[in-house]
């Protein structure tokens, strides 16, 4: 598929390049032959001028010592008489040469030679006679000949550059789209996986159901709760999923406002010092107050809740979590540490990938892998930046960077 988009795209840009080089070429082909004929036709209309008005051809001698014109008089009875030195040469050619036009500037070839000319009406004393001037333009023609052979073989010659360039720089273009590509349809195939697992373990559960119409809730409380966690569960992903499909697409809009951010940190980590006790587990808060923050209060939150969450997973009993809210001139500092089984330095980099999910070897903890994407999405349209730091069996720092608000009123 896109090989032939690749293809497409080159010989696209290579007709565009191709049609304006040659409108190029033509204006520059126009101009060069206006410039070098414009020359011409001024020194022999300049010349007919004066015959017109009655000048003799010796008063006309500075105009003759150019080599290249001719001046032919032909007398009332259309034959051709010596006017210069040289004309005697066109008494073979009389026919070819006989003026067809008067007044006017045209072209004559004679073999090959080419010349311009143009043919007056002069009454003299012997009667009316036909004076025609002559100038060889085979220097010009044999430039403009030059000429179009070097543009003809320049465009050729760049079209070519054209289609190698357009294919290599077309190829370059689909890369991000290829990498698109590759991470929607990983994306959909994760996703499918990730779907299937609590939907063949509910269907299983229910399956067992069927087959013990007469059993109590109470025979069947196992089955039932573990429906009910595979739902949950499935709830969960759905919405991670909708997320993050809506921040592809620039569907969801953040809230600004202005909020304590200490105090969202305090809120967040009180709710969970119940579930850290019962896991035997410390939670530890240090912020200082006030810290005012301008953003989405509720996403805000969000974040706070996933990197805990991640934190509290990760983080054995008789373990420490660290919340850490600060602030300098410029910024706003967030640290979410922990003394758990940490992580090789090589996986820091995949951690926000989608569907990442490191060496469950070393932990029991599930998960669809969702939630430092959305972690990262949520940094990303706050401004923000985020700096991890972990070694296996001492524990992961998280540290989130957001520029400080200026002029907050409250």
């Amino acid at each position: 598929m896109f090989w032939r988009t690749r293809i497409q795209l080159t010989l696209l840009n290579s007709i565009v390049f191709a049609v304006f080089i040659s409108m190029f070429g033509i204006a520059l082909y126009s101009y060069m032959d206006h410039r070098l004929y414009r020359d011409v036709d001024r020194s022999l209309l300049r010349l007919s001028e004066h015959i017109q008005q009655g000048e003799s051809l010796d008063r006309l001698v500075p105009f003759l010592r150019d080599p290249r014109l001719f001046i032919i008089i032909w007398n009332k009875n259309g034959e051709m008489m010596e006017a210069n030195p040289g004309t005697m040469v066109f008494q073979k050619v009389e026919n070819a040469i006989r003026p067809k036009k008067w007044g006017e500037l045209y072209d004559v070839e004679i073999g090959p030679l080419y010349f311009r000319t143009i043919a007056l009406k002069v009454g003299t004393n012997a009667g009316n006679v036909t004076v025609q001037l002559l100038r060889n333009v085979n220097s010009e023609k044999e430039m403009m000949g030059k000429l179009l052979m070097i543009m003809i073989t320049g465009c050729a010659l760049a079209i070519v550059g054209a289609v190698a360039a357009g294919y290599f720089l077309a190829g370059r273009a689909l890369v991000p789209i290829q990498h698109a590509w590759q991470k929607q349809q990983q994306f959909v195939s994760d996703a499918s996986h990730e779907l299937r697992t609590p939907l063949s373990v509910i269907q299983a559960k229910t399956d067992l159901l069927f087959r013990s119409p007469t059993a109590t809730i109470e025979e069947k409380i196992v089955d039932i709760s573990v429906i009910a966690k595979e739902c949950r569960r499935l709830s969960k992903l759905v919405t991670h999923l909708l997320t993050l499909a809506r921040s592809d697409s620039n569907q969801i809009e953040l809230k600004r406002e202005v909020f304590r951010l200490d105090e969202l940190m305090k809120e967040i980590a009180n709710h969970y010092k119940e579930i850290a006790i019962y896991q035997q587990k410390e939670i530890a808060v240090e912020a200082a107050s006030p810290i005012f923050f301008v953003g989405d209060k509720e996403r805000m939150h969000q974040l706070l809740i996933i990197l805990l969450d991640n934190a509290m997973k990760y983080t054995e009993e008789g373990g420490k979590i660290s919340l850490t809210c600060e602030q300098s001139a410029s910024s706003i500092i967030l640290k979410v540490q922990d003394n758990g089984i940490g992580m090789a330095e090589e996986e820091i980099p995949k951690i926000f990938d989608r569907f990442y999910q490191g060496d469950k070897a070393r932990t029991k903890t599930d998960g669809a892998g969702l939630g430092l994407s959305i972690a990262k999405w949520i940094i990303d349209k706050h401004h923000g930046k985020v700096k991890v730091h972990s070694r296996l069996g001492e524990g992961t720092v998280f540290e989130l960077i957001f520029p400080k608000p200026r002029n907050v009123l409250m």
